[in-house]
């Protein structure tokens, strides 16, 4: 496996998706492209695949195949280069929605709380805002909101309260200035647990995902031939949540809509009830793993 990033549920993903050989895929997220690889490995010398990613540091590890495409830009854009590439649709689409190995091990990308470094987070390191810039312009409504419902906090508003209070004597730009700012709410039983919530929402609201996700989803529908696989790795329940009810309503509130004969207008099904999840063997050699949950769908 690459250093770079250790792919979860490699096999069970790509032996779901890679039903033609010669077809047409995409991978809408990189990352250390183990997935990419894995799917190239099964395409015959007519196969093609284009792949995403934000991140520059990915580039590098683009594999030399001339049935490949990398695409240094954000997967919510699918359908638009769908067309360009693939003016005949695609026959299947993976996105592995976890943070790459990478990301969280490079200190100076300021990802984890394991390392004392820049408060960034940023996907794409050209532009945007940091998570620096939110914690210290963001009002504390504001940042209730973002830690209640992308990190699922229970006491978000005290969150958001010690933050405010730090940041009026002293601006919060580090990792350890944000641990220390918010110490008096973490429970003592699960800090780390506690810790890697608060980071994720942050984290969510510099790059987006939510909405980019959003995008993705209705733009994947509509770049799949009919018969064409949807392969979805989410790994915390919101995201879990707008996959499900995307593939069962064609929408991510859920409200499924039906014409006058009681048929659904869903552009998608559910391959299998149940989304696969990752064996013991597996967790045990990538912790990351533990929380994946793929979700498969067929273009209808």
């Amino acid at each position: 496996m690459s250093e770079y990033h250790n792919p979860v549920l490699l096999h069970p993903s790509i032996d779901a998706l890679v039903l033609n050989p010669d077809g047409f895929y995409a991978d809408a997220t990189f990352g250390g492209g183990g997935h990419s690889r894995e799917i190239l490995s099964r395409l015959s010398p007519k196969g093609r695949l284009m792949a995403f990613d934000r991140d520059e540091d990915a580039l590098a590890q683009a594999p030399d195949d001339p049935r490949f495409i990398l695409i240094h830009n954000n997967f919510r854009f699918i359908h638009n280069y769908t067309l360009l590439h693939a003016a005949g649709g695609l026959d299947g689409i993976l996105a592995d929605l976890g943070v790459s190995s990478h990301q969280f091990d490079t200190a100076e990308r300021g990802f984890s709380f394991r390392f004392d470094a820049p408060l960034d987070m940023r996907m794409n390191v050209q532009g945007g805002k940091t998570a620096a810039d939110i914690v210290n312009s963001y009002t504390q409504e504001e940042l209730e909101k973002i830690f209640r419902l992308y990190g699922e906090l229970d006491n978000a508003r005290r969150v958001a309260q010690l933050i405010v209070t730090a940041r009026a004597a002293a601006p919060v730009l580090t990792t350890d200035d944000l641990d220390r700012a918010i110490a008096a709410a973490l429970p003592s039983f699960a800090e780390h647990k506690y810790l890697a919530k608060v980071y994720q929402a942050l984290r969510i609201e510099v790059n987006e995902e939510m909405r980019a996700l959003e995008k993705f989803l209705s733009g994947a529908a509509a770049s799949l031939r009919p018969g064409g696989r949807l392969a979805v790795i989410t790994y915390h329940s919101l995201e879990d949540r707008m996959v499900k009810n995307f593939i069962r309503s064609g929408n991510i509130g859920g409200t499924e809509d039906k014409d006058v004969f009681g048929h659904s207008s869903a552009p998608l099904k559910a391959v299998g009830r149940k989304p696969v999840l990752p064996d013991e063997a597996e967790i045990a050699g990538n912790t990351r793993a533990r929380s994946a949950k793929l979700r498969i769908a067929e273009k209808v």
